[in-house]
């Protein structure tokens, strides 16, 4: 249930033209806007944290940049993610035993045995897009999770970027509210409704049966705002009314048309995104077998924090 003085609840007027005005106010107008160079991951200096700490308060998300090339160094994602209090890692089956995914193709040797975190199924993960060439659309990571795994943040970071092609588009997920809410009130309505989406029933990784998981696209915890969405069409199901079908079709054409505040950029090695779970997409892209493209994937069920007070 919304708190009815939240911003985010529909029938609060004057409550969201007030955070309307305050989240549009000096919003970055580049993706260059959204880099701000780190020395060293594990210990941020003052200026580096307030000036990521001001990106994240803002746009939900920046990009920092090291001097890490590409060096294999996880420890480094996980320190730079702690300082924003991410603690608590969403270890998908896919992910490596540590809980962070190592996002490089496999669609061109699913032959090869895999590392796999412990129980995963057998399939390799070349059959899962994520581990492909292909691109990705438009969603949120871990739509698909049940409300008590709920992803709240990520961190992506780049070690080997693709020879060609490879580059996420980047939009905040208060922005794509904000411009549904601003077309029609009753599109956020439609979005918030507890059946509005639906994953249905599946044999999850451990083959264990799972029934149909029913809920919203946003939903506000805590006062804080979170989207689960995917612009694909397998393994999930949209509730088929008329509301629900427009506020859809809203968010599609808003995506489809680059809106303010969306980025397209490219990850060089050292390079990272850390995140509250914004939108975003990857474009299809080619590599070598020598060189393959290679993204630390961190999901967390944390949401970002200013642990320093800034």
């Amino acid at each position: 249930m919304i708190p009815l003085d939240s911003p985010f609840h529909p029938d609060n007027a004057a409550g969201y033209a007030a955070w309307r005005s305050a989240k549009l106010n000096g919003y970055p107008e580049r993706g260059e806007d959204l880099i701000v160079p780190v020395q060293d991951p594990h210990r941020l200096t003052e200026q580096e944290y307030r000036a990521l700490w001001r990106l994240m308060a803002k746009t939900n998300m920046a990009i920092y940049a090291t001097n890490l090339g590409e060096a294999e160094d996880k420890d480094a994602v996980r320190a730079l993610s702690m300082q924003f209090g991410l603690n608590h890692l969403d270890a998908n089956w896919l992910a490596d035993e540590d809980g962070i995914s190592s996002l490089t193709p496999r669609d061109e040797d699913t032959s090869r045995a895999d590392q796999r975190a412990p129980g995963a199924d057998p399939g390799k993960r070349g059959d899962y897009i994520p581990y492909t060439h292909h691109r990705i659309r438009w969603h949120t990571d871990g739509y698909y999770n049940p409300p008590e795994r709920r992803i709240w943040a990520m961190t992506l970071h780049c070690v080997r970027q693709a020879a060609e092609g490879g580059e996420n588009d980047l939009y905040d997920h208060e922005l794509a509210y904000l411009a549904l809410r601003d077309l029609d009130p009753e599109h956020i309505r439609a979005l918030m409704a507890e059946d509005a989406m639906t994953i249905p029933s599946r044999v999850d990784e451990t083959g264990t049966a799972r029934p149909d998981e029913t809920g919203p696209a946003f939903a506000v915890e805590d006062g804080r705002l979170h989207l689960r969405y995917t612009a694909r069409t397998k393994s999930i199901a949209w509730k088929q009314d008329d509301a629900t079908q427009a506020a859809l079709a809203a968010l599609d054409e808003l995506l489809a048309a680059k809106p303010f505040g969306a980025h397209t950029l490219k990850l060089q090695p050292g390079m990272g995104l850390i995140c509250n779970n914004v939108l975003h997409t990857r474009s299809g892209f080619s590599d070598t077998p020598e060189h393959r493209r290679l993204l630390y994937r961190a999901r967390y069920h944390d949401h970002l924090r200013d642990l320093r007070g800034i």
